[in-house]
């Protein structure tokens, strides 16, 4: 189905990169009307626009009076995204000041509205910009949390445009769910993906075949949702979801560490990292080699903490809902959800999400298919599908057990 949406880009340096979020929205089929400020005009040029998105550009409500584009615009769209958007375009917003093309269209616009800002530190943490950010999130708007990393200059900090495939993921997300989709506004929520490595020399280590896809379309979906998300981070080489915080790890311990230390506040876990259950007792400081003689060197073991039963049973907030995953393949002892039943009453979480993984299905796919069951009792299937689909599912699973 094409969507009509409109782009909307303020006068700040990530301009360029909107060029690529562009070229996104209209190689899916939608038609995308391209409406910056001035200013933004003084980074990339109309006809850049003009020529990624097949229509004339313009910044002033005086073009084209006879169609009125000031408000129709707005009216016409689906979905609205400004990407980048600078403080002073937030604080116009949150005024509701009208005095470029681009402003009216984000008053007129009654479909949901994605803002990405791009801005230095200093500029996203003064109280002014955090109070026009809450702002338009009270009101309904998606505002993205900034990424962190290289800004103008030599500065580095939180105020980067997040990497604008994921702001085009984000975006569709919300457009999927329309306006009753920020069911988690003002949440905060823990996430953790990818596969732990427990290192067993200098080159070595054991670990597991987790890509972390799930676990970061789970991010995505929350922030999608309106939640503050905190993603850690195992050994995941893919770009950082859209509006989320990340810490990366390495080790079970190192994870273990960082889920405690971001669950004080959380209303949500979601376990979707592999721990791995064993680590080496020790760790060789120098390569292992091969013996001459054909002889194989012996590694004892030790097991892992189990970070999902400890957060689940010493609760760190009262109301907090977990999650937790079961990769299962199912054994003489019984079938994936005999043991995933099992692994429900013993770990003590609220939801656990069992895939079947036998072969080594899920790992590394784009799709999943699970049942989620639950401690009540309740048991939801979720046919083969996107990641991001069943993740969504997962997160109207927790929005219901929400108490308040």
């Amino acid at each position: 189905m094409t969507l009509r949406v409109v782009l909307g880009v303020s006068g700040g340096i990530a301009a360029y990169k909107a060029c690529e979020l562009l070229r996104r929205f209209t190689e899916s089929g939608h038609d995308v009307t391209v409406v910056p400020t001035a200013a933004a005009l003084e980074f990339v040029g109309a006809p850049t626009w003009a020529a990624l998105s097949g229509k004339p550009v313009a910044t002033d409500v005086w073009s084209d009076v006879h169609e009125v584009p000031h408000v129709r615009i707005g009216q016409a769209a689906d979905l609205v995204v400004v990407a980048p958007a600078t403080a002073d375009l937030l604080a116009k917003a949150a005024h509701g000041l009208a005095d470029d093309l681009l402003t009216n269209t984000l008053l007129t616009a009654r479909c949901p509205v994605v803002f990405a800002p791009a801005m230095h530190t200093e500029m996203w943490e003064h109280p002014a910009t955090q109070a026009n950010v809450a702002t338009l999130r009270q009101r309904g708007s998606v505002v993205i949390e900034p990424a962190e990393g290289r800004l103008t200059g030599a500065d580095t900090g939180k105020g980067r445009l997040p990497d604008p495939a994921e702001i085009f993921e984000l975006a569709l997300a919300v457009l999927e769910r329309g306006g009753t989709g920020l069911d988690l506004a003002g949440r905060k929520v823990v996430v953790s993906a990818g596969g732990t490595r427990e290192p067993i020399d200098p080159v070595r280590f054991l670990g597991n075949r987790s890509s972390g896809l799930q676990g970061y379309a789970l991010a995505r979906a929350a922030a999608s949702r309106g939640a503050h998300v905190t993603l850690i981070s195992a050994n995941v080489s893919l770009p950082d979801p859209a509006g989320a915080s990340v810490v990366r790890v390495e080790t079970t311990a190192q994870l273990r560490e960082a889920v405690l230390s971001a669950t004080a506040n959380a209303d949500a876990v979601v376990m979707a990292a592999a721990p791995a259950d064993f680590r080496p007792v020790s760790v060789s400081d120098a390569k292992i080699k091969k013996a001459h003689d054909g002889s194989s060197p012996s590694i004892e073991l030790t097991q892992n903490p189990d970070i999902l039963a400890e957060i689940a049973h010493d609760r760190a907030r009262d109301g907090a809902v977990i999650v937790g995953f079961a990769a299962e393949t199912g054994d003489g002892t019984g079938s994936v959800l005999d043991l995933g039943r099992a692994k429900l009453d013993r770990k003590g979480c609220d939801l656990l999400v069992v895939n079947d993984v036998s072969g080594g299905a899920v790992f590394g796919s784009s799709d999943n298919e699970a049942v989620i069951l639950g401690a009540d009792g309740t048991s939801v299937e979720v046919p083969r599908g996107s990641k991001s689909a069943l993740a969504q599912v997962i997160w109207d699973e927790v929005a219901r057990r929400f108490v308040g």
